[in-house]
């Protein structure tokens, strides 16, 4: 949506109020919504705020739309951001931390959050990507229908991964459900101790493709040759594999815009990169010239332009507003001997 068009429409607003009592209202126009939450993305990493990594689809939101050039996180780390924006409740008031991946649901279903109140107006809502606000009550038997989540909390669809990419459990969840999961291979998890004779990036390393920084904890279960946070075991053919993850999440994101292109839409869209470990699709890899944590920005930056492009080709863009965030600052060393710190430093990003 062009900023003029969105300023007409607040401006039209606004004037309707004080004759709402007397007047009846005109017929109501409802834009799409999109928030597209990128993780440990600074402003620095946007070619539009003067990163020497260019990156032409986040610029073509700058260059088209509002900059918000003093917008904060309240609580600046992942769960805690993610709370806050979801819920307008300062993360602090519900002691949010960075949550472990097998957390129960930490956002009440009881109170309005941003999906309940697009939902109360007649939007179709979705949740797509990074959750990381908990599922289930803890303790949650992932190999049957997990609630509450996503659908409680005023969310009409969801495809989610439980909590980061670096977390057990590394699978995908529809609506509740594990995508892909075999009965005869449950999945378990723990956040504890090592399932028996499960190989882990500590013990088995020759296994590894990225391997783990010291100090960080991800040493753990190893899932598409990366170790995690935490163990899980069983659940093969459901697992993900990180470089086909930004593809998958963008389809689900594209096929709910493409369902309900009709009717007005909110959409959550919470990316993935470039929080580690940063293991980008083959065409990104290598492209960016600062190793794995460019590589992947790229890639983001490549999800938000087929975001827009698909905006454009269905005749979206003037009847949608698109809000492009971070629900942190910038981080480099996280957890994987990924190169970034040096690479960073030596091209003097």
């Amino acid at each position: 949506m062009k900023i003029s068009g969105l300023l007409k429409k607040i401006s039209a607003a606004a004037f309707l109020l004080p004759a709402a009592v007397s007047a009846a209202p005109a017929e109501e126009v409802l834009p799409n919504v999109i928030v597209v939450i990128a993780d440990d993305l600074g402003y620095g990493d946007v070619s539009a705020y003067g990163s020497s990594l260019k990156t032409p689809n986040f610029d073509r939101l700058a260059e088209n739309g509002l900059r918000f050039t003093r917008g904060y996180a309240a609580s600046a780390t992942s769960s805690p951001s993610r709370y806050g924006l979801l819920t307008g409740i300062y993360p602090w008031r519900g002691r949010v931390d960075v949550l472990p991946g097998d957390s129960p649901l930490i956002v009440p279903t009881d109170k309005p959050t941003v999906a309940t109140m697009f939902r109360s107006r007649g939007y179709a809502t979705a949740a797509v990507g990074k959750w990381h606000l908990g599922l289930g009550k803890g303790n949650s038997d992932w190999n049957k229908f997990v609630s509450p989540g996503p659908n409680d909390i005023g969310f009409d669809r969801s495809f989610i991964m439980a909590a980061t990419n670096d977390r057990v459990p590394c699978v995908y969840f529809s609506d509740g459900y594990v995508v892909g999961l075999d009965p005869a291979d449950p999945i378990r998890v723990s956040y504890r101790k090592n399932f028996p004779g499960e190989p882990t990036g500590k013990t088995h390393p020759e296994l590894l493709k990225l391997h783990p920084s010291p100090n960080h904890g991800h040493d753990g279960s190893i899932v598409n040759g990366v170790s995690r946070i935490g163990f899980m075991k069983g659940g093969n053919a459901a697992r993900w594999v990180d470089e086909e993850m930004a593809d998958v999440l963008s389809a689900k994101a594209h096929e709910f815009i493409r369902e309900n292109k009709d009717r007005p839409f909110f959409l959550y869209y919470a990316l993935h990169q470039p929080h580690v470990p940063r293991v980008p699709a083959p065409e990104f890899a290598g492209k960016s010239g600062l190793g794995p944590r460019g590589d992947v920005i790229l890639e983001a930056d490549a999800q938000v332009g087929a975001l827009l492009d698909l905006l454009e080709k269905e005749n979206l863009s003037e009847k949608t507003i698109v809000i492009f965030t971070s629900d942190n600052g910038p981080v480099l060393n996280d957890g994987y001997a990924d190169d970034a710190v040096r690479l960073a430093a030596a091209r003097g990003y």
